[in-house]
């Protein structure tokens, strides 16, 4: 919020949604109430915080409750999957990554060919994708030795028939971590499509196979819609200096030199010498070529040894001249940094709450009116 990132100091550890609303979280609401509480809507968005987030309320209800307040009257359904039904769904999944682990050689595989196509990989497994969720709360991971298998950091540990027999018995004790939890979430709620960002489908990439290999439809992935929200004053800030909203997509360095170019009384540019310099160039290549033609060879390398000494130049004349208006410098940073906070999207960093504060309920009607579905748009919301 505002640049800065707040976080929850918590000696809590395991499931985060069995955790439990503390002392150190209602502080963090309180520092959250402190920055917005003033703003138009900020009395009732921390009101609805606090409604949801009391102590001793576990993250998954209070959050259930909070999510319902924002998208409630749009129909929203929310599945909470830590539930035995549901798990029991997927317990034939779970003996079968027990017993063969399966997943993280199909998912390697599937890394790897993507990663020789040029993509990143997003999610890397481990031999056996499931953890086991204590009643305390703790999540832990699984491991195997021999025909043994291990819950670390405790006592707990089994026999094969003894595993089978909790999966039968309490399927709501193991928990998939990020390999197998596309694949659990399509198996108790299949979908025609699959909707997210750029890095989420990325990661979905990386399961088709396991789909595959356990016979579950896969769905279409769609990259979802971003927005960009500029408000009043930083249309106005971009007005005045000479940018339109396509600019503001453009990187700092590009605008500080388009804005040079554009205001500067001093002319930065070399191109006209560039010209310049290819013409004399041109007229020594021919004149050598008369005299012996393997000179010409030698003009091209001295022709190319001045372009690239030239611009230079033009990059020193440009840099100087950045310096001599470095308040609009100034304002150029300030305005991409709010706009593309650390050079990446205002979705990644930013959180909705000083929105909401903002412009209430409005803000998230304005999203949903403005989102095209399955059309791909990257989209500008401009408050006038």
């Amino acid at each position: 919020m505002n640049g800065e990132k707040l976080t929850w100091q918590t000696s809590q550890t395991g499931a985060v949604g069995r955790m439990k609303v503390d002392e150190s979280l209602l502080d963090l609401i309180k520092r959250i109430e402190s920055e917005i509480g003033v703003l138009p809507h900020g009395e009732e968005v921390t009101s609805e915080l606090k409604k949801y987030y009391k102590k001793g309320t576990n993250i998954q209800d209070a959050t259930l409750g909070f999510v319902n307040y924002l998208f409630g009257a749009y129909g929203l359904i929310v599945v909470i999957p830590d539930n035995a039904v549901l798990k029991s769904v997927a317990a034939d999944l779970f003996k079968d990554e027990l017993l063969h682990q399966r997943s993280s050689v199909i998912v390697e595989k599937t890394s790897q060919n993507l990663v020789d196509a040029g993509y990143k990989a997003q999610a890397h497994g481990r031999d056996i994708n499931l953890f086991y969720l204590k009643d305390d709360g703790q999540r832990l991971r699984i491991e195997r030795k021999e025909n043994k298998w291990y819950v670390l950091e405790t006592d707990i540990n089994f026999d094969k028939d003894a595993i089978m027999l909790e999966v039968e018995s309490h399927p709501e004790r193991f928990s998939p971590n990020v390999i197998l939890r596309g694949i659990f979430q399509e198996m108790i709620l299949p979908n025609i499509a699959f909707i997210g960002g750029g890095g989420e489908l990325a990661y979905w990439l990386e399961l088709k196979e396991i789909f595959n290999h356990y016979k579950v439809s896969y769905p279409i992935l769609v990259l979802r819609n971003s927005f960009l929200i500029v408000n009043k004053k930083q249309l106005e800030k971009a007005t005045k200096l000479g940018f339109d909203v396509n600019d503001l997509f453009k990187n700092r360095l590009h605008l500080k030199s388009k804005w040079v170019t554009d205001h500067s009384e001093n002319d930065v540019s070399v191109v006209k010498s560039l010209g310049e310099i290819q013409a004399i160039f041109d007229d020594l290549s021919r004149q050598a070529t008369a005299i012996d033609i393997t000179l010409k060879g030698h003009i091209y390398a001295l022709q190319k040894q001045q372009e690239k000494k030239i611009v230079e130049l033009g990059k020193k004349f440009l840099r100087a001249e950045k310096r001599n208006h470095s308040d609009a410098m100034r304002q150029i940073d300030t305005l991409k940094q709010q706009l593309f906070p650390f050079d990446n999207l205002q979705e990644r960093i930013d959180n909705i709450l000083p929105y909401l504060a903002i412009w209430g309920s409005d803000f998230i009607d304005a999203l949903y009116q403005n989102s095209k579905t399955l059309e791909q748009d990257f989209i500008v919301l401009e408050q006038h």
